[in-house]
């Protein structure tokens, strides 16, 4: 039985749309990163999330395996998402502006994130996320245009098309600077995402 036309989509439909993206996504060659990856790393988790978690582009460990976050920045972002905010990771998604690899971890061009982007905002509309979480700078300034600075705006919701967009630190920063600080603003950040998610769920 059909959905009437102003029925939200179901998970399923929605991982229906995201495998049918993926699919495309794994024929792109619109930069050279299609050449010199080794897996797409489409993204993942659940496809009716209420968060989105957005990096900057996969590593080596990413690349292999084809999935967001799984070195030790994915570990640590894990520990954010269980046991800080005591969410499963498998219910929030999460993913990346860029969808491959670049050579030697480095930065992603501006070239290549405006090659990627159509297709990361597509992944954001298949899922209507409630909050974003843009990881770091580069997942920043990917998402609101260049000339933003991490440090001066995380903690501090930002609008994205109608979406409150939360940035924060990368995980990869908190490791390398793992002080008391950075842990108390990283928890901070996080706080603020969950009373968001209470106060759209009020409204």
């Amino acid at each position: 039985m059909s959905q009437p036309p102003d029925a939200a989509p179901s998970p399923q439909d929605k991982a229906q749309r995201l495998d049918a993206l993926r699919q495309e996504m794994e024929q792109c060659q619109h930069c050279e990163l299609c050449r010199t990856r080794t897996n797409l790393v489409f993204g993942v988790g659940a496809p009716d999330a209420e968060i989105l978690f957005i990096g900057e582009a996969p590593g080596a460990d990413e690349d292999a395996q084809g999935i967001p976050f799984v070195g030790r920045a994915g570990k640590k972002l894990t520990e954010i998402i269980e046991k800080g905010m005591k969410i499963p990771r498998d219910e929030v998604y999460i993913a990346n502006i860029l969808k491959c690899r670049p050579p030697g971890n480095r930065n992603p061009s501006p070239q290549e994130m405006a090659v990627c982007m159509p297709y990361l905002l597509r992944q954001i509309d298949i899922i209507a996320p409630a909050v974003i979480v843009a990881l770091g700078s580069v997942a920043l300034n990917g998402l609101l245009g260049p000339g933003h600075a991490i440090t001066k705006m995380r903690g501090i919701f930002q609008d994205f098309n109608g979406i409150p967009l939360m940035p924060t630190f990368h995980p990869s920063y908190v490791l390398r600077r793992y002080t008391v600080e950075v842990r108390k603003q990283v928890w901070s950040d996080m706080c603020k995402v969950l009373d968001k998610l209470a106060e759209l769920k009020e409204s």
